[in-house]
């Protein structure tokens, strides 16, 4: 049986810099976040050591670059076998440092060791191409080579499948990098880099450096011209402030950023599967994802028993500490963020909102929340423009498809949608139609590996998983050959 104090007594505390677990100068405490309670210190990274981490990234990129691409892969093959063999190990540790329920927990190592299976298969895939220029006079010659040491800055609300949808394809690539993760969920990438290093990956390719201060810690590494990559996971408002500074450098940048995904319910839907779906958008990880369903835009003539049904559905999960058997939500990520879920329900409750199930904060430890259904949502309400990132279903009703589109696209974001509909020629209308990057069509959710995964306008730049994955990491080169 696995106990909690040795799963975490057995992740290492310093940070990760060539190859060595340094110590520094001040540590990080990780929480709970079902009790609040503290789990462990960890290193708290100064810009000096972030630079010490650039330094071992640079020293180690023209070696590994070099590496043959099978060799390459099957270090990701040897850590995904890893993953998947201390599957429970890991899940328990990113439930501790998380709180979502070991289930969710399992799940996502699944998800974030199939990273590695497919991007070890693209190692082996990178071409290019040979043509004979057009006039005849000569050949064209295309190679993609690793773009070289980039930043990688991963979210805390999955600690372990954002790191191996970046680490995969740089390392597929042959580059190397330096990873920052989440102050609140650091635990996880600590642990996946001993994997990794057991696997064979060489000292210098993949540097960790956790720290209570992103700006401390970046800020250095994206004024340095040696850094040619930067790939980051988190809010729109973060992501923008990167591009701003990769500008300086002139850095390749893949920004994976906020969403306000639309749930569309026709009426011709299934309705079982509608809602069976909307429990999976709304509720994987506690509502805590760029891609949960935001708002539930649901025709007239169903809407009162698709209501009826999700309400149902969210009043019975249980709620508590992930670590317990029996429960489907954990808490959120820490008290900040389940305040904030609060105010948003509590903004459109007071503007005529009826809550038909929840809509309110769970007393005692930790930073629980209950499951909401919200009904009659009028339009200025903020739960319905600002991302929830918490267990909260607001519904709002529309009359036609032009109109449930119209809705579907009024917001700045593009990253996701979902839609409900048994007509084949709706669906290719309406999805063709949604400003999104991705759509989940009569289907809750749409992450997998082997599919590209990123979003249109404030939602993000370029894409992760996919053949499209790897190409994020790589630079062409164009050769022109005399004949």
């Amino acid at each position: 049986m696995l106990i909690e104090q040795d799963v975490v007594s057995a992740v290492p505390r310093g940070v990760w810099i060539g190859g060595e677990w340094r110590e520094t100068g001040a540590t990080l405490p990780v929480e709970d976040p079902s009790t609040g309670e503290v789990l462990t210190e960890i290193a708290d990274a100064s810009a000096e050591d972030a630079l010490a981490a650039l330094d071992a990234a640079s020293a180690a990129q023209e070696e590994w670059a070099a590496w043959a691409p099978r060799e390459r892969g099957e270090i990701l093959r040897r850590s995904y076998e890893e993953l998947m063999a201390r599957q429970d190990e890991l899940a328990l540790l990113m439930t501790l440092e998380m709180g979502k329920p070991l289930g969710e927990s399992r799940g996502e190592i699944a998800y974030a060791a199939d990273f590695f299976r497919w991007f070890a298969e693209e190692s082996v895939r990178i071409d290019g191409r040979f043509a004979t220029a057009p006039n005849g006079a000569g050949r064209l010659l295309v190679m993609k080579q690793p773009v070289g040491p980039c930043l990688l800055i991963t979210p805390w609300n999955f600690p372990m499948a954002m790191g191996t949808r970046k680490i995969g394809p740089a390392v597929a690539a042959g580059c190397t990098m330096i990873v920052k993760p989440a102050q609140q969920t650091p635990l996880s990438m600590l642990a996946l880099a001993e994997i990794l290093e057991r696997a064979g990956l060489p000292a210098g390719v993949l540097n960790i450096v956790t720290s209570s201060s992103a700006s401390r810690v970046v800020g250095p590494l994206m004024n340095d011209p040696r850094l040619r990559k930067v790939s980051f996971t988190g809010s729109t408002a973060v992501g923008k402030m990167l591009v701003e500074q990769s500008a300086n450098q002139l850095q390749r940048v893949s920004m994976e950023l906020g969403g306000n995904a639309p749930f569309l319910v026709f009426e011709d839907a299934d309705l079982d599967a509608a809602v069976d779906g909307a429990m999976l958008a709304k509720m994987r990880n506690g509502g805590e994802a760029c891609t949960a369903a935001n708002r539930f835009l649901v025709h007239e003539a169903v809407e009162a028993e698709f209501a009826k049904r999700l309400a149902a559905r969210m009043g019975a999960l249980n709620v508590g500490r992930g670590t317990e058997p029996g429960i489907d939500v954990g808490p959120l990520i820490n008290r900040v963020e389940r305040d904030k879920v609060a105010e948003l329900v509590s903004d459109a409750r007071d503007l005529g909102a009826s809550a038909l199930v929840g809509g309110e904060s769970i007393d005692g430890p930790g930073a629980f929340y209950q499951p909401t259904v919200l009904s009659d949502v009028p339009d200025d309400a903020r739960v319905l423009t600002e991302e929830i990132f918490g267990p909260v279903a607001p519904l709002r009703t529309f009359s036609s498809e032009d109109a449930a589109i119209t809705a579907a696209n009024a917001t700045e974001y593009g990253l996701v949608a979902y839609v409900y509909t048994q007509d084949i020629k709706r669906a290719f209308r309406v999805v063709e139609r949604l400003q999104t990057g991705m759509v989940g069509l009569n289907q809750g959710i749409v992450s997998n590996a082997a599919a590209p995964f990123g979003g249109v306008k404030a939602s993000g730049i370029g894409r992760e998983g996919g053949q499209e994955g790897i190409a994020e990491f790589l630079d062409m080169k164009y050769v022109a050959m005399a004949t």
